[in-house]
């Protein structure tokens, strides 16, 4: 069952601010119904290329859908967000859905969109 403590986003607080820092990124973590860690960017340097001013991404696509620096930061941000203790012993084939946690990154939100920072 996928679980996400407090103790836990603490831990992967660290990793995750030094690459929001390495990439002048400004964001927020946040644990979701204790199954979810959330990272949700509120402005940046990086143009992410959307249609709108927010989107949820899909960090199982992130290499077909953005390149350049967009794609090395999102690849960096989902991996430090996994974190050493993370595994997905998901068979989609069984219906069996058995992770450490989920993941979900946010550029911007619907009420208030990803700043661009030239």
């Amino acid at each position: 069952m996928a679980y996400v403590s407090q103790e836990m986003k603490k831990s992967l607080a660290p990793t995750i601010k030094s690459i929001l820092k390495k990439y002048d990124m400004k964001g927020s973590i946040a644990v979701d119904n204790h199954s979810t860690l959330v990272v949700n960017l509120r402005e940046g340097v990086i143009n992410f290329g959307l249609e709108r001013d927010y989107a949820q991404i899909n960090h199982y696509w992130i290499d077909e859908h953005f390149d350049g620096v967009a794609r090395d930061f999102l690849n960096e941000l989902a991996d430090a967000m996994r974190g050493p203790d993370f595994f997905d012993d998901t068979d989609i084939m069984t219906d069996y859905f058995h992770c450490s946690h989920y993941i979900s990154i946010n550029v911007g939100r619907f009420d208030k969109p990803y700043k661009l920072v030239a």
